[in-house]
């Protein structure tokens, strides 16, 4: 702490219990920089360039940080305020109440290829863009770490806090890093997400109650871990289908439940009772809606097992497209592994479609 001289108390003379710990006291603004340089320096050294970086600060250093980064060449994204939503008071009213800190959040050089899952970050928000304004309230309740009834780290940081930063920019299974690892809530947050992590801590006692946090972390299912909403769907037409025989010219579609059916069309159109149209419109006349997705609702009907017109057209992507392109889309999707019936019917479907030329 740079500039918070001497001790801080409440109007009623009980003392603030504030970060006084060793660890945040310089003997000067040079010593600060000086330290600053000499660990951002080395966290840049191991940075990949596929690699973002994140720190926090408040108005004492967050300034300077930002600084000696761009100093070293780190390229800056955004600066996030997490806005504390029960900040601690201005007891001695002389100043506005300091109520956020900052984050940056850089990666390597502006030629940086990096990690961002906005489609996930805006389901998180509503469905709408998340702001680099983050209200999120501060450490406290049962989430606050105690030793003996006193806070075990003066400067615990809320898991809700390094939850969005971690989901926003890193893949399940990568390496979290976190050179000032206290009492150990990146660690926490990473091991719950499905992420490696490395934490360094010079102080036994914050160690010990890292320790003792992970071991409680159960880590989230991996299949809920998979960022689906970020997946882009396969540009694989009904009438793709058709000509490549995965559906065939009057064959019948069926919904779900088996209540609700249609017959193929030459042109890729399909024909339910006296309505004819596409596999969208006819779904949305049946469901009374003005539109619907019809790779959702319609279904092919082969051993007696229903098959989702949706998992034909990555059936179809996985055998017409790029290899690299389908590998790179059909992973990242994490569409389910095809079933045996399925397998056998896109096979049977593309010997006939042979057989045809």
């Amino acid at each position: 702490n740079l500039q918070l001289n001497g001790e801080l108390y409440r109007p009623n003379q009980t003392k603030v219990d504030a970060v006084s710990d060793k660890w945040d006291k310089f003997e000067s603004k040079e010593k600060y920089d000086e330290f600053s340089n000499s660990w951002l320096k080395e966290c840049y050294r191991v940075l990949k360039k596929s690699d973002s970086f994140w720190v926090i600060g408040t108005y004492h250093n967050i300034f300077r940080v930002g600084s000696i980064m761009q100093n070293i060449g780190f390229w800056m994204l955004n600066d996030i305020i997490w806005i504390k939503t029960n900040p601690m008071p201005n007891f001695k009213g002389t100043r506005f109440n300091n109520a956020h800190e900052t984050l940056i959040w850089a990666t390597k050089s502006a030629k940086s290829c990096y990690t961002f899952h906005y489609h996930a970050m805006k389901t998180m928000n509503d469905d709408l863009q998340m702001r680099s304004d983050w209200f999120i309230p501060i450490c406290n309740g049962k989430e606050r770490i105690k030793i003996n009834g006193k806070k075990a780290h003066s400067a615990q940081k809320p898991a809700e806090l390094l939850y969005r930063i971690i989901m926003s920019t890193s893949n399940l299974d990568d390496l979290v890093l976190d050179p000032f690892m206290g009492s150990g809530t990146t660690a926490a947050v990473a091991k719950k997400l499905g992420r490696n992590f490395i934490g360094f801590e010079k102080k036994k006692t914050y160690i010990n109650v890292a320790n003792n946090m992970l071991k409680k972390i159960v880590p989230i299912k991996k299949e809920l871990l998979l960022y689906k909403i970020e997946t882009k769907k396969p540009k694989v037409t009904f009438g793709n289908l058709i000509e490549k025989g995965y559906v065939k010219i009057g064959e019948k579609l069926y919904s779900e439940k088996k209540d609700k059916e249609a017959v193929v069309q030459a042109d890729a159109s399909i024909e339910s009772g006296n309505e004819i149209g596409s596999i969208h419109k006819i779904s949305a006349k049946i469901l009374n809606k003005e539109s619907n997705n019809g790779w959702d609702f319609w279904y092919v009907l082969k051993n007696n097992e229903l098959i989702s017109i949706d998992s034909l057209r990555y059936a179809y992507k996985g055998d017409f497209f790029n290899k690299s392109e389908a590998d790179i889309e059909f992973n990242g999707n994490c569409v389910k592994e095809p079933n045996d019936v399925l397998l056998k019917y896109v096979a049977e479907s593309k010997e006939k479609a042979r057989n045809k030329m």
